[in-house]
C-alpha cells in the first residue's frame, strides 16, 4: 500500500525510514519535514515570504559571490541527524550540493534561514523545534525572520545542541551575520513587508 499524508498526522511520532518512505510518496504540493521525531507539513509561502527569501538571496550574493542561497534543500539535522529539514534557506558554497541526493548532511553549510509563516505551529516549529534541530547538527548560524514581530532574529555559536549567541534586530536595522557567514544585512526592505503600521510603507498617492 503506497503511504498517503493522511495515514500519518502532523506531530505523529515516527522513524526516519518511515518518514523517508512517506516523504518520497507524498504529492509535489506537499512538503514534508521530521522535527524532533515529530511528521510537520511545512506551509505554502506567500508573496511576501518568498520575496524576503529573494532580499536574503540577493544581499549574500552581492557581497558573497561564491556563495548560493538555496531554496528547501532537504538537511539531516538534529542529534545523530535523525531529522529531516527543508529550510526556506540554505547558505552553502556554490556547488556544495552536487551528486547529493534527496537529503544531504549540513556539513559545510553556513547558515539556514526561516521565515516564519501565519500559522498556530510558527512558535514551536520556527523560533523552538527548527532552531535546536540545527544547533544539534552544527549549523554555525541560524537566521529567523519573524513577521509576527517584524524582526529578524541572529543565533549563532552552537554548543552541545543550542545556540549559545542570540541577537535580536528590527526591521531597519544593520544586521551583522557573524563567521563563517561574514555578510551585512540592510534590512529597510523589509518594512515593505510589515505587518505593523507603524514601520509599513504609506499608501500610495492618490492619483
Amino acid at each position: 500500500m503506497t503511504p498517503s499524508t493522511a495515514d500519518h498526522t502532523p506531530h505523529a511520532q515516527m522513524s526516519v525510514e518511515e518518514f523517508e518512505q512517506l516523504a518520497r510518496t507524498s504529492p509535489e504540493t506537499v512538503t514534508l519535514e521530521l522535527i524532533n521525531g515529530k511528521l510537520e507539513v511545512k506551509p505554502v509561502p506567500d508573496g511576501d515570504h518568498d520575496e524576503i527569501i529573494m532580499w536574503v538571496a540577493m544581499q549574500c550574493m552581492q557581497q558573497q559571490p561564491k556563495l548560493r542561497l538555496y531554496r528547501e534543500r532537504g538537511l539531516r539535522i538534529g542529534g545523530y541527524r535523525n531529522g529531516r529539514a527543508r529550510p526556506d534557506g540554505t547558505l552553502a558554497r556554490a556547488g556544495r550540493f552536487a551528486g547529493d541526493g534527496e537529503w544531504s548532511s549540513p556539513d559545510h553549510i553556513l547558515m539556514t534561514v526561516e521565515v516564519t509563516s501565519h500559522n498556530h505551529d510558527t512558535d514551536n516549529r520556527d523560533r523552538t523545534e527548527k532552531r535546536d534541530g540545527y544547533a544539534a547538527a552544527g549549523i554555525p548560524v541560524y537566521l529567523l525572520i519573524d513577521r509576527d514581530h517584524d524582526s529578524l532574529v541572529v543565533y549563532s555559536e552552537p554548543e552541545k545542541g543550542r545556540y549559545r549567541q542570540r541577537t535580536t534586530y528590527g526591521y531597519g536595522d544593520t544586521v551583522p551575520l557573524p563567521g563563517p557567514v561574514d555578510i551585512t544585512l540592510e534590512s529597510e526592505e523589509l518594512k515593505n513587508y510589515s505587518r505593523c503600521p507603524l514601520t509599513a510603507p504609506p499608501p500610495p498617492a492618490a492619483s
